[in-house]
This record gives structure tokens, C-alpha cells and sequence, in this order.
């Protein structure tokens, strides 16, 4: 058995979680595994867990489980407080913390109109890395600011791997 970590889920905060549960569900095919669930800050075993994570002060959140249709995991939190703060207009890439997380699709110019008809954003235009391999990227935002890269191919095979 093989005793390296291997790549389980990624997690992202937004205003409304059925919103985007919905969301997710109808523009990227995810489906719902869990939730959502609901944890306070309490003595329970998540609410343990989250004042260890958050801090104290968080008092409920709810969040639910989805995965892609390869199995990826998705998570998606709704936090009582603070208050959502949508991320600024400006990227600030250069932060701490996940810069984005990425799919991959077929037809990344498709799926990147799909993005902006459903209400989020592309971010930049569609670019070919390698044009005699065809290997697209492009990057999108949720309609809540989350960014996220649309990959033409699985990221080992872009690399050679």
C-alpha cells in the first residue's frame, strides 16, 4: 500500500449554499453526497473539529458534500459569521492559501460561454499552450468569486507525465 497522500477534495465558501449547490449540480455535473449539514460551535465532534479549524466564534455553519463525476471531492461552506465578503474585483493571486482550483474539459471555449451564461465570469481569454497537441486553459469565476482554471486535458497528460 502505498502510504503518500493522494488528492481528495477542495473546499470553497459562498453566501448561499443551495445557490451554488444548484449551481455546481446543473453547469459542472457535480452531484450531492452529503448535506447540507449543518455544525455549530459546540461541544460535538465537528463542532470540535471547526473551533480547532475556525476559531472560536464561527457559531454554525453549514456546508455539503459533492463530487464530480470522476469522483472529486467538492466542498461547499456557508458561514453565519463573520459575514460573506465577496473577494475583491482584484485577484489577489499572491496570497496565502489555494490561488484556484481547476476541471478539465473537452471543449474548454464550450464550457467557458456555459460559465458566463449561468452567471459566472471568464477571467481570461481561451489560450493554447501546445497548439500541435491541442492543450487549451482558460480560467472562470463562480457567480461568488471563487476562480478556477478549465483545463483541455488531464493535468498529467499536459505535462507528459
Amino acid at each position: 500500500m502505498n502510504s503518500m497522500p493522494t488528492f481528495s477534495h477542495v473546499g470553497i465558501t459562498v453566501p448561499d449554499l443551495e445557490a451554488a449547490v444548484d449551481w455546481y449540480r446543473e453547469v459542472f455535473g457535480y452531484y450531492l453526497l452529503a448535506g447540507p449539514l449543518e455544525v455549530l460551535e459546540d461541544d460535538s465532534p465537528l463542532g470540535i473539529a471547526a473551533t480547532g479549524i475556525y476559531g472560536e466564534g464561527f457559531a454554525r455553519f453549514r456546508f455539503a458534500h459533492m463530487a464530480s463525476p470522476d469522483g472529486s471531492g467538492f466542498e461547499i461552506f456557508q458561514f453565519d459569521a463573520p459575514a460573506y465578503e465577496r473577494p475583491d474585483e482584484v485577484f489577489e493571486f499572491w496570497r496565502s492559501g489555494v490561488n484556484h482550483f481547476a476541471v478539465t474539459a473537452a471543449n474548454v471555449a464550450e464550457f467557458a460561454d456555459t460559465i458566463s451564461v449561468a452567471g459566472g465570469k471568464l477571467r481570461s481569454k481561451v489560450v493554447t499552450l501546445d497548439e500541435s497537441k491541442g492543450f487549451q486553459i482558460a480560467y472562470c469565476e463562480d457567480p461568488w468569486g471563487s476562480v478556477f482554471e478549465i483545463g483541455s486535458h488531464p493535468y498529467a497528460y499536459m505535462w507528459n507525465v
